[in-house]
């Protein structure tokens, strides 16, 4: 099963990400620098985030799922850094 999945981060952050492999235990690739740039030494000790799957296919072809990922960064806004911690595609302010 290939999928589309959303972190989402004690402070409301979000992050999109793909999984041709559905893996349970796969929380993506996001930048740790940047993540914990947002939290404190003592928050970092109890933290919990959360894992949901967006869309998923047995069939869709990578490139699909490639198309996908990005399609649901952007109507999420998961690339705005007010908003997540994806930083491709470039957010373009509007």
């Amino acid at each position: 099963m290939k999928v589309i999945y959303k972190i989402t981060y004690p402070n409301g952050k979000i992050y999109v990400g793909k999984d041709l492999t559905d893996s349970i235990n796969y929380f993506g690739s996001a930048d740790s620098d940047l993540i914990a740039k947002d939290f404190t030494r003592e928050q970092r000790r109890d933290f919990t985030i959360r894992k949901q799957i967006l869309w998923e296919s047995e069939l869709a072809p990578d490139s699909e799922v490639n198309q996908k990922e990005v399609q649901f960064i952007l109507k999420l806004r998961s690339n705005d850094p007010a908003i997540g911690y994806n930083r491709w595609p470039k957010f373009k302010a509007g």
